[in-house]
């Protein structure tokens, strides 16, 4: 049931399951075995995600119902193919009236059979943090009413929600009872939407009030929200489950282990393929970080191979340059450590008092009930909460109160140490309380602990990914190709030894995980970070155009901050359009449009200049029209013509690395997935420019034609020959070893060699690794053969190959023989 290669399609009612289809022939071609689908279930109306489900136990009808999912799934059997969908157990969406479960509790409160799918603080009203203004006001406007919907009254807010109102009250709003008086009988209360980081009483995804997080722990939860993906897979439709965000779950490794013993225990038709579902866990792990191995599932989809990877591309010699050449032009630290610190501080006191305020006192009540921690008081317990925050490596720990398990002890030695300088005189057994119940080792009563330790670990994750993917992310920029979704900025390269290990690693406990190189949620696309990694072999060079770029531009004179400077300048380099002439005015204004687009997200993200809450549109108007000046043919003519032969003049390194990231993908041990479009240069930015329509015409032409490189680079044409080699040789590359080769000789540190075995069949591989001083400014995407002079490759039966005749025509060699 394991998938050979996945394509992962995003799918929204402009490109729903129809669209899908007429793509299978293609996606066969190319050499995948499977799609794998975005959420198929009824979201929000007019989602581009669908990860705001509003329905789970219905198939998407924008997306074109179930009649027009059968009809994809039987394209796909027919050609001996199949389909794995993202599902989302962790929240649902539940703006603008659509979420029936969601309604059933507004509509009878805590007596709603689906009452206890939420995770709801019932000791006071359901706060609806939904209205634009206090609520006095809200009314004073008339932006409040009853309307009648669906044969019963509701409450209009704006024009965007509808609101049920107690059946009990039904008559008198239909009589024109006093709306402020109708208002106050409800189980819920209306409040202005900045009341929600410090007022909501229930549990939201990260920091978004429109989606609410399920209680997914609770089995009557569990089988209704899986009922549609049981129902699939028992009819043979579905192959396997991507589970989005498992780390914002209760008990991540029992709700694993329970959707494992639950589908496979499910029958499936005669003819429909037979084995374990195939399931993969969206999981962020920090260099180091373990994944366990008996939560059954089959790996991550993929983070934490996308971030070795991009490590490995790195030139290590390259970051203190870099590091220096950040701090001189942005003026801050050139740690990411520190950034990282002031986000989490931030983030913690800004947009979750809420959910810290339920932490502490689920630890209060714990401590109450043990003699020896009766005199700790609120006060001590949330400044221990909030230090060990500030430091914790991870996303969270997996104790239950009771136990935990033992990868769980590094991370609370690391918080131990980590928070030792932030803890005040005389409370250090505070912080050694909390890691104890952490640890499940704590005294008090067990149920409380169960709760106080789930409510830490639920708010743990959130902290981690608003602070560092989401604010610091957009803050530190030494080098952009590093901050990436499950990258440690902090982590600048990887040592080829390292990545060997960590492959051999995979070989060894997750040989079926996922490998990706881009995803919806990349900041920027593969081969943006392939280009921006070139930097790294050749900072001085980097910056000396970045200084001429910059006064040229009068930067350091325009109010515009150095650090947003020059990330911009990154970004221009890294995204421009290799087929844009810089006197093209259309492309060029089209470019900017997507850089402002970029731009604005990453100013409101990292929270300094402006931000969601509060635009500052002075500032955000300076930074717009900058950009428009720097792309602007008839006002930076200069300027264009310079970026552009720099990007041609790094385009060979740059081409190897997105050839030697693509292949690499495709050979080491897992399950390759190519985000949609991803075969030819991806040069997307952050969402939504990375979900803009594919052309799809031109992927076809580009496979179809002899060459495969007649429209773009050599990258579709490996991807393909590749995928033929996984379709040829299933069992090599779904079981073989993992063994590194070594290589001898003066390039031996630019040469990455391993093999893979399976019953008398070897694959070999190499790649080309940091080359770009010997081939920036021209156009071989490898160094002259007198480079590779003396540089061999001792293959794993004693051969020795020469680099030169290996990387002849391009930076990856692939053999397999029997």
């Amino acid at each position: 049931m394991t998938p050979r290669a996945t394509y992962r399609l995003q799918l929204h009612r402009d490109f729903g399951f129809a669209d899908a289809e007429a793509l299978v022939p293609y996606l066969d071609a190319l050499g995948i075995s499977h799609i794998y689908a975005s959420p198929i279930t009824m979201a929000a109306p007019g989602s581009m995600h669908g990860y705001d489900v509003a329905d789970p136990t219905r198939i998407s009808a924008e997306l074109g119902g179930e009649a027009g999912f059968r009809s994809l799934v039987a394209a796909l059997r027919a050609r001996n193919m199949g389909i794995v969908i993202d599902i989302v157990p962790n929240h649902m969406g539940v703006a603008g009236g659509n979420n029936p479960w969601w309604n059933d509790v507004l509509r009878n409160g805590r007596n709603s059979r689906h009452a206890s799918f939420f995770d709801i603080d019932w000791r006071e009203k359901l706060l609806l943090p939904i209205l634009g203004a206090p609520l006095d006001t809200v009314l004073a406007e008339g932006q409040i009413g009853v309307v009648e919907e669906g044969g019963e009254p509701v409450l209009r807010v704006y024009d965007s929600h509808r609101v049920p109102i107690r059946p009990e009250d039904h008559a008198a709003a239909r009589v024109g009872a006093s709306l402020r008086e109708l208002l106050d009988r409800q189980h819920y209360r209306f409040g202005w939407w900045r009341q929600a980081n410090d007022d909501l009483n229930w549990r939201r995804f990260f920091t978004i009030n429109d989606l609410a997080g399920l209680r997914i722990e609770d089995s009557e939860v569990f089988e209704a929200a899986h009922a549609l993906y049981f129902r699939l897979w028992g009819e043979g439709l579905i192959d396997g489950l991507r589970i989005d965000h498992v780390d914002g779950l209760t008990d991540p490794a029992g709700y694993c282990r329970q959707l494992r013993a639950r589908i496979d225990s499910i029958p499936r038709p005669a003819d429909a393929p037979q084995g374990s579902a195939w399931i993969v866990i969206e999981k962020i792990l920090a260099p180091g970080e373990p994944l366990a191995g008996d939560w059954g599932v089959d790996g991550t989809s993929g983070y934490d191979f996308m971030a070795d990877v991009g490590a490995l591309l790195h030139d290590p010699a390259g970051e203190a340059p870099l590091t220096r050449l950040w701090e001189s032009i942005s003026g801050e630290s050139g740690s990411f450590e520190d950034a990282e610190l002031r986000a989490r501080q931030e983030m913690l006191s800004w947009s979750f008092e809420g959910q810290l305020r339920a932490c502490v006192e689920g630890f209060l009540a714990l401590a109450k009930t043990a003699p020896e921690t009766q005199g700790l008081t609120g006060g001590m317990l949330r400044r221990a909460i909030e230090r060990a925050l500030w430091v914790f490596p991870v996303y969270r720990t997996y104790g239950t109160g009771k136990a935990a398990p033992a990868a769980d002890a590094s991370v609370r030695d690391a918080v131990r140490r980590g928070a030792a300088r932030f803890t005040p005189p005389g409370e250090a057994e505070v912080l050694e309380r909390l890691l104890g119940w952490l640890a499940g080792e704590g005294p008090g009563d067990l149920a409380r602990a169960s709760e106080a330790v789930r409510r830490f670990q639920q708010l743990s994750a959130p902290v981690a990914a608003k602070s560092v993917e989401d604010t610091a992310f957009y803050r530190y920029g030494r080098l952009l190709s590093s901050n990436e979704v499950g990258s440690d900025p902090a982590r600048f390269a990887m040592a080829p030894s390292a990545f060997a290990d960590a492959m051999a690693e995979r070989a060894s406990s997750f040989p079926h995980a996922m490998l990706t190189t881009a995803t919806h949620d990349h900041k920027r696309g593969e081969d943006v970070r392939a280009r921006q990694a070139v930097l790294s072999e050749l900072p001085e060079e980097w910056g000396a155009r970045v200084s001429v770029w910059d006064e040229a531009s009068g930067g350091a004179q325009s109010g515009i901050a150095g650090a947003d400077r020059y990330m911009l300048y990154q970004t221009l380099y890294g995204a421009w359009p290799s087929d844009l002439a810089p006197d093209d005015r259309a492309g060029c204004a089209a470019f900017a449009a997507r850089v402002n687009g970029w731009q604005e997200k990453a100013l409101r993200e990292a929270k300094l200049r402006s931000s969601w809450e509060a635009p500052d549109a002075a500032y955000e108007a300076l930074c717009r029209e900058w950009i428009r000046t720097l792309l602007d043919p008839s006002r930076s003519a200069g300027f264009l013509s310079d970026l552009t032969r720099f990007v041609r003049h790094m385009m060979a390194p740059a081409r190897a690395n997105a050839l030697v990231q693509a292949a690499l993908r495709c050979m080491l041990p897992g399950v390759p997935d190519l985000y949609q479009g991803a075969e030819l240069d991806d040069l997307s930015l952050v969402d939504p420019d990375n979900r803009r329509p594919v052309d799809y015409a031109l992927r076809r032409a580009v496979l179809a034609s002899p060459q495969h490189a007649a429209c773009g680079d050599r990258k579709l044409r490996i991807i393909a020959q590749l995928l033929d080699l996984r379709r040829r040789h299933p069992e090599l590359f779904a079981t073989g070893d993992f063994v590194r080769l070594e290589a001898e000789g003066e390039r031996a540190a630019h040469l990455f060699a391993f093999a893979r075995t399976h019953e008398g069949v070897t694959l070999t591989g190499a790649v080309a690794l940091h080359c770009a001083r010997e081939t920036g400014g021209g156009t071989a995407l490898v160094p002259a053969a007198a480079w590779w002079s003396n540089t061999h490759l001792v293959t794993r039966a004693g051969e020795r190959l020469a680099a030169a005749e290996l990387f002849w025509d391009a930076p990856v060699f692939v053999s397999v023989e029997s």
